[in-house]
């Protein structure tokens, strides 16, 4: 991403995460998820951070790329798993995929990443049973809770401490962005993820697609029931995943529009392209002098 284009995108992160207003700086709860997703993330938490607000990042201590920093606070809590777990259950995963000749949303949700997300899911009871940790995070009277969706957990905190919550993500899997945003999403033209269809489907396509969702709303409800015991069990009350999602404020999709085929979205639904991934290095300087020697 051009120097201009984050700077912009870094100002308009912090417009949409200061809810206290324009005086002054916003106090901030960060719940990543670890692994790449976080890379994208702390790009946006350092330089939030360095202006000024306070931030506070909570993350378990067993993870991928889940490092610190002196820009901000970092509060940690124990897992019942560790490193070399996850390594285990993501390699049989991705051995799984490999084998997979098929490359649809069924044989995603089947195959072997259903045990993975349950260890993922997890770490969230683990911060709960941190009684220290959940007294700080009460005592200190956040503005907001910043955090990627895709574990949940993030959100779950944001409906227990009654906290606005902005998203950051490229998207979610299942039906659960367009439900949470309340967005429409007609089947007859906005085609299911992975599904392999455009938005000029014939008839027995939109049918197929149609089928699809349907699929969708069986197989995530069957992956996600471990971790809505854990949120009801938390809430005290029982909890569906439309709750927890459209508990959202703001969705910050790091993705552009125009990559997607064309839909309705929301007014809380911002998209902000080319971040996903880390900040590249400067090129360097070729001259045409060395382009020739070639």
């Amino acid at each position: 991403m051009a120097p201009a284009a984050l700077t912009g995108f870094l100002a308009l992160c912090a417009w949409l995460l200061l809810t206290s207003g324009f005086a002054g700086a916003g106090k901030l709860l960060v719940v990543p998820m670890s692994g790449s997703h976080w890379l994208s993330m702390r790009v946006v938490v350092e330089k939030l951070s360095q202006r000024g607000h306070e931030v506070v990042v909570v993350m378990p201590e067993v993870g991928w790329h889940l490092d610190k920093s002196p820009n901000y606070m970092v509060k940690t809590y124990s897992t019942s798993y560790k490193l070399e777990d996850l390594n285990r259950e993501f390699l049989v995963f991705t051995n799984a995929q490999w084998k997979s000749q098929d490359s649809n949303l069924f044989s995603l949700l089947t195959s072997p990443l259903n045990s993975f997300f349950e260890y993922i899911f997890s770490h969230c009871k683990s911060l709960f049973n941190d009684e220290k940790l959940i007294e700080f995070l009460r005592e200190s009277a956040f503005d907001a809770v910043f955090t990627d969706p895709f574990d949940m957990c993030g959100l779950i905190v944001a409906k227990y401490f009654s906290l606005p919550s902005v998203v950051f993500t490229r998207g979610l899997f299942c039906h659960f962005l367009e439900e949470g945003a309340q967005a429409p999403s007609p089947v007859s033209y906005v085609p299911r993820f992975l599904s392999g269809f455009s938005d000029t489907m014939t008839f027995w396509e939109r049918v197929k697609n149609q089928v699809s969702r349907l699929g969708e709303q069986m197989l995530c409800h069957n992956i996600l029931t471990s971790t809505l015991q854990i949120a009801s069990e938390i809430l005290q009350q029982p909890v569906t995943a439309y709750d927890l999602y459209s508990h959202t404020s703001v969705w910050l999709l790091r993705t552009d529009f125009v990559f997607d085929y064309p839909k309705p979205v929301m007014p809380n639904m911002v998209f902000l392209g080319g971040i996903n991934c880390e900040q590249r290095k400067p090129l360097k300087q070729v001259s045409h002098f060395s382009l020739r020697s070639l």
